[in-house]
């Protein structure tokens, strides 16, 4: 069985085009129909229902997919263990929330370069359903995620640690900092937000909707370091993760408001596909962003 007709099988049933294979992989579309039909005849099943130019796994198809990413995960390790390496070397590609991104790459991400010189990190910022798409079809190797927990037998949470969130403001803000606000005043209130549909704003804004309530932002930006800046010069209010705000409510230059009966789960999630064979470098970035203080 060649190997190269399942790796093709796997791009075709992740990504349901041949059009699609055909370009990710440098192949014409005739060679990735011949190595499908090739596959398929060597089996002596059918492993797509193609109908109407639509491409759908059969029930064998499903099956076959499973072994499939086993075959080409024994024999990813297989080519990793054979080379004769004398330095960890290789391209990880990590897919984050924007607002994690400083925090991944401070302090100590020069030491990690100095240790292994040989890896490259490519950082994708995207909210969590665009991630799961990416690392689903195998466009990213990990992914680190702030929202609400997510388990599923698909993926391997490597870290996970639940987040503090809480509505912020400056200390020019009339708003009293000790008092028990509603969720209803608060609302009326100018807010600085993270884009709709971004992790923690998206838990927000439903758990808002479960109150018949909306807040109509007057700046939506995706820096919370400038969302932090605003709030500071009294532009607004906002809600954001406490690794964001800590510093500045430390050093008395905004407060977190007391919100009655609103509370909010947000987690920290580092996971990859279980069929995702950890290479070394792999290994090493996985490392590399356990250790980070903010996952500890």
């Amino acid at each position: 069985m060649d190997i190269k007709n399942l790796i093709t099988f796997i791009h075709v049933a992740e990504l349901n085009s041949f059009t699609k294979t055909a370009e990710t992989l440098g192949y014409s579309q005739s060679t990735v129909s011949f190595q499908i039909k090739q596959l398929e005849t060597e089996l002596n099943v059918p492993l797509f229902e193609r109908i109407n130019h639509t491409v759908v796994l059969t029930e064998k198809g499903r099956q076959a997919l499973d072994y499939a990413h086993q075959i080409s995960k024994i024999t990813q390790e297989l080519k990793e263990n054979m080379e004769d390496k004398r330095a960890v070397s290789g391209h990880i590609r990590l897919a984050t929330a924007d607002s994690l991104c400083g925090s991944l790459l401070q302090e100590d991400f020069g030491d990690f370069r100095e240790r292994y010189p040989e890896i490259t990190l490519k950082i994708i910022t995207a909210g969590t359903e665009e991630m799961f798409r990416l690392m689903n079809h195998n466009e990213v190797d990990l992914i680190l995620t702030l929202d609400n927990h997510i388990y599923h037998t698909e993926y391997v949470i490597a870290k996970e640690e639940k987040v503090g969130v809480h509505f912020v403001a400056g200390r020019g803000c009339p708003l009293p900092e000790k008092s028990l606000l509603s969720i209803e005043e608060l609302s009326r209130e100018p807010f600085v937000l993270t884009e709709r549909g971004m992790s923690y704003r998206r838990l927000m804004d439903e758990k808002l909707a479960e109150l018949s309530l909306e807040i109509q932002p007057i700046l939506e930006i995706g820096r919370t370091d400038l969302i932090c800046t605003l709030v500071e010069q009294g532009v607004g209010i906002s809600f954001l993760p406490d690794y964001v705000t800590m510093e500045a409510v430390e050093k008395g230059r905004m407060f977190y408001l007391d919100v009655e009966d609103f509370e909010i789960e947000v987690w920290k999630q580092l996971l990859y596909h279980r069929d995702k064979w950890v290479s070394p470098q792999m290994e090493s970035v996985l490392e590399y962003c356990k250790n980070k203080e903010f996952l500890l």
